[in-house]
């Protein structure tokens, strides 16, 4: 049971966010090729989509361009963060799989955050760390600009600290049988056309 996470842990899953962004055909392609829908494949995808979601954030605040253009990032907005959000499941559909033989005590704890949504929240931490110091390192804005881009990667990078030891805490615990989660999906109905009446021609 003790090597049932022997492949992931809080530091490697930073680690592996980084490594994604020195690659200079990072997202487009990994940097690793990974078994398909392994948690590791999962991981990247999930990474991969919050990346694509931060480009076309940026151009979505855009005033040089037409309607046409920015609706068409929200769409692509909409549609990564759809499929940010099921690799999050499958992370956390593989780590439960992974804990069917561990016997869950009576008196476990109940995290309402899952492994899948603190990797999630790995991956933007590691986002804003990596853009923080971009703007710490540009050469044409004042030295007040660069030392409050400098103080905000700094707590970025505290805070990156702190939900790897919760993910740590988590895998542990619950490889203990000490603490357990569940996954509840996500039951989005926007992009469900029985749901959404506009999609499905009841509103206009």
């Amino acid at each position: 049971m003790k090597d049932l996470f022997i492949d992931i842990d809080g530091r490697k899953v930073s680690d592996y966010h980084d490594l994604c962004h020195q690659s200079d055909l990072w997202p487009n392609k990994s940097p690793v090729s990974h078994e398909e829908n392994s948690i590791w494949f999962w991981l990247e995808k999930n990474h991969q989509y919050n990346c694509q979601l931060w480009d076309e954030e940026d151009k979505a605040r855009r005033i040089n361009v037409s309607d046409s253009d920015i609706a068409l990032n929200k769409r692509n907005i909409d549609g990564y963060n759809q499929k940010r959000n099921d690799a999050i499941e499958k992370i956390d559909e593989n780590i439960l799989d992974r804990l069917k033989g561990v016997r869950v005590s009576e008196s476990a704890w109940f995290n309402s955050e899952t492994v899948g949504s603190i990797v999630d929240r790995l991956s933007i931490v590691s986002l804003k760390v990596l853009h923080m110091g971009i703007q710490e390192n540009r050469v044409d804005i004042e030295a007040i600009q660069k030392k409050e881009a400098k103080d905000k990667k700094n707590r970025l990078i505290v805070q990156r600290d702190d939900l790897l030891f919760c993910l740590n805490q988590l895998l542990d615990s619950c490889l203990k049988g000490q603490g357990f989660y569940r996954i509840y999906r996500q039951f989005k109905m926007y992009n469900d056309p029985r749901m959404n009446p506009y999609l499905s021609g009841l509103l206009k």
